[in-house]
C-alpha cells in the first residue's frame, strides 16, 4: 500500500516503510523527527525541471510528462521496482515536503506506485 505525508506531519508507526522522496532536505526538519527509513532522491524531479516548474498550475499536465520521462532513468526505475515490492508486503509512505501536493512530485509518484503495485498484484 502506498501513503503519503508531509515532512512537518508527525510520523507514526503505522507509516511503515518511510521514504522522503525530495531532493531537498525539508526545511526545519531534523533527522531525528523525520524517522525516515530512506532518502530516494534520484526520484525526485531534477533540479532543471524543478526550477522550470515552479509549482505553475498551468504547467502540471507538462511537468506530469516530463517527470514520468525522467522516472524511466535506470537508477530511478531500480527505486521504484524496490518501492513497487515493499508496497506489496506492506505501507510505504511517500514523505515530501510540498505544500501543493496534489500538484507535486508526490502526486505522480503515488500514482504510478499504485498502479504498479495492482499490476504486479495481478500477475
Amino acid at each position: 500500500m502506498i501513503a503519503t505525508k508531509r515532512a512537518y506531519e508527525p510520523a507514526a508507526a503505522s507509516d511503515g516503510y518511510r521514504v522522503l522522496i525530495d531532493r531537498l532536505w525539508p526545511r526545519g526538519v531534523s533527522k531525528a523527527k523525520a524517522r525516515l527509513d530512506a532518502w530516494e532522491k534520484e526520484v525526485a524531479p531534477s533540479p532543471a525541471l524543478r526550477d522550470w516548474y515552479g509549482h505553475d498550475p498551468a504547467k502540471w499536465p507538462e511537468f506530469r510528462r516530463r517527470y514520468t520521462r525522467e522516472l524511466r532513468a535506470p537508477a530511478a526505475r531500480a527505486i521504484l521496482d524496490d518501492l513497487t515490492r515493499r508496497a506489496k508486503r506492506g505501507r510505504v509512505t511517500l514523505v515530501y515536503a510540498s505544500k501543493a501536493a496534489d500538484i507535486s512530485d508526490v502526486a505522480v509518484l503515488e500514482r504510478l506506485l499504485t498502479r504498479r503495485s495492482r499490476a504486479n498484484r495481478r500477475r
